[in-house]
């Protein structure tokens, strides 16, 4: 998942005066209540909104049918025209999405919101909703009454929400008459958007009730103090017990090789997949599903990073700070390195210029065995609609496919960078650069790309070299990404009890790694969660994924 800025978190927090608080664990939702059949086992199928690619600017470094980005070493100087009219109708809509960023000031005090406004043709009501407060708030939406719904719901990826799917079809407009098959040209933008990104994000009794932020290939990814490894013995092609010497040897005075968050089980998801584990949950050649917890090859992973822990690689506080905290020691020195997803780029190398050097890990070798990836849902959540009249679905599509205007356009320009001269000035490159007022009234603290968004390029104001460096650092890792095949599937058990079923899981395997807990633990505790409702969510995995094969 993205994360804050460091450096616009402190500017922001000082500019409105507040802070980030901890994601919690939601575990039950106050509503029983329950939709109808989520699963899609039995079902007519809609087909996918056709995919129609919008020309846009010509990339630098080309993209892969196997997942590579569009690398783009510098900024577009002709800008496209991506829609031909203002799309809202000048009534007042309410929005609601999670967000990384601090709370925005008022419309009438921030003229990057005025400015989208006017664009878009309508009043914006936003609840700007923290990602430790996302659960809650969900809690309390799903709840209410219909009427109080926002106009327009991110549906974030980051959280298993109790009953979301029956809550989704309950309350959500149905929008497979306005986005399947060849219904969805009506709105280019939204036709541009790739057809892994709709399959990720999944039908739900068979029809499309979302649209899908889509995202790249490369999930959670390591992020290293490049110096600091280097200097240690990094080198490419390094093994499990490379990897293991060389971050004791990083690790001196009060500088620890491996950083961690809480929730993070120590970074688990780098290590797993190294280990060519299962991200989740893997598929076998007879349609079977088999979680991670049930592989061997993830007890491995668990072992070694218990060991890397006792030999004093881990920084100490790794099963309590927080991840903004992390990222400080990132910077600072004090943790060589962090897992963080790997749309973070964006971010942490504007951070961290003039204190260090910031590089994505590849993984190491596990037996002889290349290691493998994370590879991230293609969709990174997905907005809903509230149920209303044909006129007014329509008017909403057409302001989320102005927001999914694709990288080069007018349109990507004013809601990533806000308004010229005003949000941002241009550097001799004709890179967009924040101002002062751009640092606190933007995208990230009202993330209006937590609507819709088009398809994610690579690209870095002023820093072309680091492009080139992620677009060759993916032609390496790509093909060794471990997907997690539920993507897109419905688990009736899972949507109900999944929040219980991990907290379950992780805990032990925090706690194991800690040497709080003796690894004859983890077949115990596995075996009550396989009892409790994982063998059953293995079953009906196995038989959505038949059904939409």
């Amino acid at each position: 998942m993205p994360s804050m800025s460091r450096r616009t978190l402190l500017r922001s927090m000082a500019a409105a005066g507040t802070a980030i608080s901890v994601p919690t664990l939601l575990t039950a939702c106050s509503s029983e209540s329950t939709g109808g059949d989520v699963s899609n086992s039995g079902k007519k199928l809609a087909p996918w909104p056709d995919y129609k690619p919008v020309a846009g600017a010509k990339p630098d470094l080309a993209p892969t049918d196997s997942g590579v980005q569009a690398g783009y070493t510098t900024y577009p100087s002709d800008l496209t025209t991506s829609v031909s009219r203002t799309p809202g109708d000048g009534s007042t809509i309410k929005v609601m999405s999670v967000s990384f960023g601090v709370p925005p000031k008022s419309r009438e005090q921030n003229k990057y919101w005025q400015a989208v406004e006017k664009a878009l043709g309508v009043k914006i009501e936003y609840t700007v909703v923290p990602q430790g407060d996302y659960e809650k708030k969900m809690a309390t939406v799903m709840a209410n009454d219909p009427d109080a719904l926002p106009d327009i719901i991110n549906l974030f990826s980051g959280y298993e929400l109790p009953r979301e799917a029956e809550f989704v079809q309950r309350r959500a407009e149905d929008l497979t008459p306005f986005l399947s098959g060849d219904a969805v040209t009506d709105h280019p933008n939204l036709a541009n958007i790739p057809t892994h990104a709709w399959r990720d994000m999944g039908r739900i009794g068979g029809l499309i009730y979302g649209i899908p932020l889509e995202r790249p290939v490369p999930g959670s990814t390591l992020w290293l103090n490049q110096r600091m490894f280097t200097d240690a013995g990094m080198k490419e092609g390094w093994t499990a017990e490379g990897f293991a010497t060389v971050a004791k040897k990083a690790t001196r005075g009060k500088a620890y090789a491996l950083g961690a968050s809480n929730g993070s089980t120590f970074g688990n998801a780098v290590h797993a997949t190294a280990f060519n584990a299962p991200v989740d949950w893997a598929v076998d050649d007879k349609g079977n599903f088999h979680s991670m917890y049930i592989d061997e090859r993830f007890k491995a992973a668990m072992a070694f990073q218990a060991r890397l822990r006792k030999e004093g690689s881990y920084h100490p506080d790794a099963t309590s700070m927080s991840t903004p905290d992390l990222q400080t020691a990132f910077l600072n020195g004090t943790a060589g390195s962090m897992q963080n997803g790997f749309g973070s780029y964006t971010t942490i190398y504007r951070d961290a210029e003039g204190l260090m050097t910031p590089a994505p890990a590849l993984p190491y070798r596990v037996d002889g065995n290349p290691g493998g990836i994370k590879a991230a849902r293609r969709s990174f959540g997905y907005t809903i609609l509230k149920k209303a009249k044909k006129e007014r679905i329509q008017m909403l599509l057409r302001i989320l496919d102005y927001l999914a205007a694709p990288f080069g356009s007018k349109e990507y320009e004013l809601v990533h960078w806000g308004v010229e001269g005003t949000h941002f000035t241009r550097a001799k490159d004709g890179s967009p650069e924040y101002t002062k007022a751009g640092e606190v009234d933007n995208v990230s603290n009202l993330p209006f790309r937590y609507l819709a968004e088009g398809p994610q390029v690579l690209f870095v104001p002023g820093m072309p070299e680091v492009v080139r460096s992620l677009h060759a650092w993916q032609q390496k890792v790509i093909p060794v990404a471990i997907r997690n095949a539920s993507y897109g599937l419905q688990s009736a058990t899972w949507s109900k009890h999944g929040s219980t079923l991990e907290r379950m899981m992780g805990d032990t395997i925090t706690a194991i790694i800690a040497g709080r807990a003796p690894m004859s633990e983890y077949d115990s505790v596995m075996k009550k969660w396989r009892s409790q409702g994982g063998d059953r969510v293995a079953e009906e995995f196995a038989k959505e994924h038949a059904a939409n094969a």
